[in-house]
């Protein structure tokens, strides 16, 4: 018995022992390190600190442009998650019938999640920027007639826009594995039936994919609370402060405003609200979910 209990510890240390590990020193670790930092003054440059406890937490919530930028955010994500499921959905349904190429056109669509945020924001910014002006200059098209990125209000549907073209052709994916579950056999008794396309879609398929709504709907959210490396190409942070999102703010608090505690709080509130968000969203549509 003793030794059959040390073979089976044996036998996860070595299979998932490295699983194990690799958790806990990206995971765990710097979570509870991150955590502690929030209860000090941490000074990047000296590498020194002292705890002040709760301090930074009472700092954050009293800083107007962080919880108006962390509004924005929630804006931001809000669209976003529509957008793209939105998209992705009907991408997936009409990439799903057997037409010829789409193996080829889902491909296609797939290779935008591929480029990083960095160089899809500097490439959006041309278009935003140089292009569709001269569209708009030249057929007289007033919506495009100058930069998005230089107002205010059209700054912000750019940054969904761009995020929502990035995540639609990685949620098409998924949409499309759960549309492969869906018995053909009940779409055809509702085609005998005389149902249309629109009670199909409405009576049998959208039931069907709850799973793969509540998967893409998490991805969505996630992705988009933590954008970072799209807003500062695409936007970085303009016009006038206007489209900061928090994690923008947040590196910019700690790494370039030397106020690594107050950041790290900043962060520890985010992760708190993206988790609460995400795990709600999860069991209320688990709920939903129906079997063929």
């Amino acid at each position: 018995m003793v030794k059959q209990k040390q073979k089976n510890i044996g036998t996860f240390l070595f299979f998932g022992g490295p699983a194990v590990f690799v958790f806990f020193a990206v995971v765990l670790v710097p979570l509870a390190f991150g955590f502690y930092l929030t209860l000090t003054n941490w000074n990047m440059s000296s590498g020194q600190h002292r705890f002040v406890w709760l301090k930074n937490y009472k700092q954050v919530f009293s800083d107007a442009s962080y919880l108006s930028q962390l509004w924005f955010t929630l804006k931001y994500a809000f669209f976003s998650v529509i957008f793209s499921n939105a998209g992705a959905f009907f991408l997936g349904l009409s990439l799903n019938r057997g037409m010829k190429g789409q193996s080829v056109l889902r491909t296609g669509f797939f290779t935008p999640n591929l480029i990083g945020g960095l160089v899809l924001g500097y490439l959006w910014q041309i278009l935003f920027s140089q292009v569709l002006p001269y569209i708009g200059r030249k057929y007289g098209l007033p919506l495009f007639a100058t930069s998005w990125l230089s107002d205010t209000g059209r700054a912000f549907w750019a940054l969904v826009i761009v995020n929502s073209w990035q995540l639609i052709g990685y949620l098409m994916i998924v949409y499309i594995a759960g549309f492969v579950n869906i018995p053909s056999d009940l779409l055809e008794a509702a085609e005998i039936d005389g149902a249309g396309g629109i009670k199909k879609i409405t009576s049998i398929i959208l039931p069907l994919s709850v799973s793969s709504i509540t998967i893409c709907v998490f991805l969505a959210l996630s992705r988009s609370f933590l954008t970072y490396d799209l807003n500062l190409a695409l936007t970085n942070g303009g016009p006038y402060g206007s489209t900061e999102l928090a994690s923008f703010h947040i590196v910019q608090k700690a790494f370039l405003s030397n106020q690594y505690g107050v950041g790290q709080a900043e962060a520890v509130i985010l992760f708190i609200v993206v988790a609460a968000i995400a795990l709600t969203q999860s069991f209320l549509m688990k709920k939903m979910e129906v079997e063929a």
